[in-house]
């Protein structure tokens, strides 16, 4: 249903209403069963506190039917967590705080372009050439998703100089001593 979904371009409000149609059942029927099998085993069974669990996150774990706009995983989120979790041990030698702060920034950087697929060693050249000369109220037409649309667009080449984004020029060798 959900890639049909996908498939269809479904806005927010046609896919809660799709779940409202074949999910809610499913789920309903899923906490009835649910309700049985707990009344079935002693409080202490082990399967039992794992169904108490459940019971005590329904809320949560049946968000996706009141909301169109709310996936039904958080797959995107665990990547990137697990982004964290594997650089962690080179996390320790940041040096200081501010290193710290530092590969914290360029890490929730690079995971954001890496979900707008954007080449973030593209975006950040760009960035760190561009955003000096960015007046204050402008830096956040320099956030990644903000970029990409930019970058999308087919008149952005056509854009006066002042608004687009400039790419740096590679270095050059020093000329040879005549």
């Amino acid at each position: 249903m959900e890639r049909r979904a996908d498939e269809q371009h479904l806005s927010a409000a046609e896919r809660l209403a799709l779940r409202q149609g074949y999910s809610v059942p499913v789920v309903e029927q899923l906490q009835d069963k649910l309700a049985v099998w707990k009344s079935q085993l002693l409080p202490k069974h082990p399967l039992a506190q794992a169904l108490g669990y459940l019971q005590n996150q329904w809320g949560p774990l049946t968000v996706f039917t009141k909301d169109g706009a709310i996936p039904l995983h958080n797959n995107l989120a665990e990547q990137q967590m697990k982004r964290i979790a594997l650089a962690r041990k080179n996390f320790l030698m940041v040096g200081n705080e501010r290193g710290g702060q530092t590969a914290a920034i360029l890490s929730s950087l690079t995971s954001t372009c890496q979900r707008h697929e954007i080449n973030a060693e593209l975006y950040l050249t760009q960035l760190l050439v561009n955003l000096p000369a960015t007046p204050t109220s402008q830096v956040d037409q320099w956030l990644p998703d903000r970029w990409r649309a930019r970058q999308k667009t087919p008149d952005a080449k056509d854009a006066p100089a002042a608004e687009r984004p400039v790419l740096p020029t590679p270095l050059q060798p020093p000329a040879a001593a005549p």
